[in-house]
């Protein structure tokens, strides 16, 4: 989606690793050492020049008659508050309260090479060779965006409520809030429902809100405005403006027999039940079948017969969601995934059943031992962001899929598409990097319970210390993006937004350049560029510190990156580092685990043409060290024509070798525990600034 307008940027920095409205501290053993000016923001919030957001809810609750805890939550659950400086998400949604407006020309109208590309993920040269463009191109063009949908114009039926223009609905917050108090009032009359006091009383128009075509999609939506309601919320925006919504326990929906929906439409076909958790709303379109016998995935047993599942691969659609499924379930797609999530409403659609190996991150090994989740969005595109509903269906699905199948829950095994490993050197051309830098794995990863984001940052580091690398994914991280025009295919630079990166540079200074791959030479600020950037969660072992910089191992190199006070970085005790052997110039890097020639001999299988080929251009020399990234595997290779899996003897130990996981032999390397933290409780280590205002 094109972005059309862009409100002047008055924004406060938001410092990183606050509480709302609380400065960021330095521990000196017990004592809380108050450092507003720490990482250069600026302290406190409140809308510049203007009402708070607080006081916005307030005032608006009270014109339409709509209890302040239901609007406060309604938004919440769309946007967590975030106003996203007027820009719009990947399906239209504005502002605070997420209404959308969509208009022909801020859709494509033609599917682009991007598009298309992500679709080739099998990771096997007999069926790359095989894929059609030009197929994928006409399923594509046979699914683009209807934006006569109602759904896709709240924003202008709640600007006509309030008497306002679309524009200031699009990008004023007061406007926003007013509209979206008004709609809702509109649709609890339409259900011939009171504009009553008790928040219970409103699951009528809460339930309309979410715009879902399903009743259990909008009875989900409802849920999750009530839990806010009942169990309260707090946040600090990416504005740096503390919200707060009170805990009401008391208040319980009161669902009536009939809640109208936007649309309403059923289906008769009998499909296998989702493999989805209860109370998700979750769909099964089963991939379709082709007289001719064409097939866009592996018939498999998992997690039988070795074929165990390892890690959960988050992608996006670079499209739209139909568009995806409809590619995603054609046999002669050659593309699948086991999983696609709609931006709008949350809705989980699985298309294939887990025991079979989708086709979808461009790495057989990967492909084997994962689960493929879509969401429908963009990489990097002008002015789009994740909807508040995806990333809870997402969540919700990713957990309980992490529980039945033994996967960790860490950002070494819950990884995006741009993690998953270089398979040969000949094979660059497969890597993608969806779901890219505006994707917040910090936000992500807290849904899901995880110890991320930036709990337990700051602090003194020390060499050989596994840290976990949390950049903030605030305004107070806006780093310089690029991305290729597809229409043009110039440079277009991105205007500046929260990120979850920051850049890796080869000396601790600013000035110095940024970190360039082997396998992978472009301009430093495309978002494509893997190679110079270090993601929000990852594990990896700090090489060295020198005042406000900390270098990491990546790829062969010390890597440095700005950490001040150690804001960027969470300590991981217990964590285990792997060095090459001794006695050894180096250890091979792999980007598969595959087994030993003498295996495939022994089943009666022939082994690819480049068995035992490793990434050459990548060198794990002695004195560095990198994280593991999960329990060594035997080298393995599953046949979906034998319904054979090759085990070899070989064992591989899996590593953050750089921003992706690739695996190492277990002969070649040695393993040890991570160097220990730096004890606080008897040292005077005071971070303060002097009358410059310098750390």
């Amino acid at each position: 989606m094109s972005r059309r307008h862009r409100r002047d940027r008055r924004k406060k920095r938001l410092l990183y690793g606050a509480a709302a409205a609380v400065a960021a501290t330095a521990t000196i053993g017990g004592l809380a050492v108050a450092s507003p000016g720490l990482l250069g923001g600026a302290s406190g919030g409140g809308t510049s020049g203007g009402a708070s957001l607080q006081e916005q809810f307030a005032s608006a609750a009270r014109e339409f008659d709509v209890p302040q805890s239901v609007l406060m939550a309604v938004s919440y659950q769309q946007t967590r508050w975030e106003s996203h400086d007027g820009e719009p998400s990947t399906t239209g949604a504005y502002n605070v309260m997420g209404l959308t407006k969509v208009e022909p020309g801020d859709v494509a109208r033609e599917v682009t090479d991007e598009q298309i590309d992500h679709f080739d993920g099998s990771g096997r040269p007999e069926i790359a060779k095989k894929f059609d463009r030009e197929q994928v191109r006409r399923i594509l063009e046979k699914a683009l965006v209807d934006t006569d949908d109602p759904r896709l114009h709240t924003l202008d039926e709640a600007a006509e409520l309030i008497g306002s223009s679309t524009e200031a609905v699009r990008n004023d917050t007061d406007a926003s809030i007013r509209a979206g108090a008004a709609l809702l009032a509109d649709y609890q009359k339409q259900a011939g429902a009171e504009l009553s006091g008790e928040p219970g009383d409103w699951y009528p128009a809460v339930a309309r809100y979410s715009q879902s075509p399903e009743k259990k999609g909008a009875d989900l939506f409802a849920k999750r405005v009530f839990e806010s309601i009942r169990e309260g919320e707090r946040a600090v925006t990416l504005d740096g403006e503390p919200v707060a919504l009170p805990a009401d326990p008391s208040a319980e929906p009161v669902e009536p027999a009939n809640v109208p929906l936007a649309a309403s439409f059923a289906s008769t076909a009998t499909v296998p039940t989702p493999e989805c958790p209860a109370g998700l709303n979750c769909v099964f379109v089963p991939v379709g079948t082709d007289p001719a016998g064409s097939r866009n995935y592996t018939p498999g047993d998992r997690p039988n017969q070795g074929t165990d599942i390892r890690q959960i691969v988050i992608h996006d659609t670079e499209g739209p969601y139909q568009g995806a499924l409809d590619v995603l379930t054609d046999p002669k797609g050659l593309g699948s995934a086991h999983y696609l999530i709609r931006a709008q409403d949350g809705q989980v659609t699985q298309m294939l059943e887990n025991k079979h190996l989708a086709w979808h991150a461009g790495n057989w090994t990967h492909n084997m031992h994962s689960i493929g989740v879509e969401h429908e969005g963009f990489a990097i595109k002008e002015g789009s962001w994740y909807t508040e509903p995806q990333y809870r269906s997402s969540a919700e699905l990713v957990k309980f899929l992490a529980q039945k199948y033994g996967v960790p829950i860490d950002r070494e095994h819950i990884i995006g598409h741009d993690e998953v490993a270089l398979q040969t050197d000949a094979g660059v051309k497969d890597l993608h990097w969806d779901a890219g830098p505006y994707w917040d794995w910090n936000h992500y990863m807290s849904l899901l319970g995880a110890p991320q984001g930036d709990k337990g940052a700051g602090g003194l580091l020390r060499a050989g210390q596994v840290v976990r690398v949390v950049p903030p994914f605030t305004t107070a991280n806006q780093p310089e993006l690029a991305y290729e025009d597809e229409a043009t295919k110039k440079i277009v630079n991105a205007s500046p937004r929260p990120s979850n990166f920051v850049y890796l540079r080869t000396e601790p200074s600013a000035a110095s350049a940024t970190l360039v791959d082997p396998y992978f030479s472009s301009l430093w600020t495309l978002g494509s560029n893997y190679g110079n950037k270090v993601r929000a969660g990852g594990q990896y072992v700090v090489a060295e510190t020198r005042g406000d910089w900390t270098a990491i191992w990546y790829a062969g190199k010390k890597a440095w990156f700005q950490n001040p006070g150690g804001q960027y970085t969470v300590p991981v005790p217990g964590a285990t580092t792997v060095k090459v052997a001794p006695g050894l110039s180096a250890a091979a890097v792999y980007g598969r685990s595959f087994p030993e020639t003498a295996a495939y001999t022994a089943a009666g299988l022939k082994p690819p043409a480049d068995d035992g080929a490793s990434l050459t251009r990548f060198a794990f020399a002695p004195g560095q060290a990198y994280a593991k990234a999960g329990p060594a595997v035997r080298g393995d290779e599953w046949f979906g024509s034998a319904q054979k899996n090759v085990v070899g003897s070989t064992l591989y130990v899996p590593i953050r070798f750089h921003h992706k996981i690739v695996w190492v032999k277990q002969s070649e390397v040695t393993e040890a525990p991570g160097a220990a933290p730096v004890a606080a409780d008897d040292r005077y280590n005071l971070l303060a600034r002097d009358t410059s205002g310098v750390l």
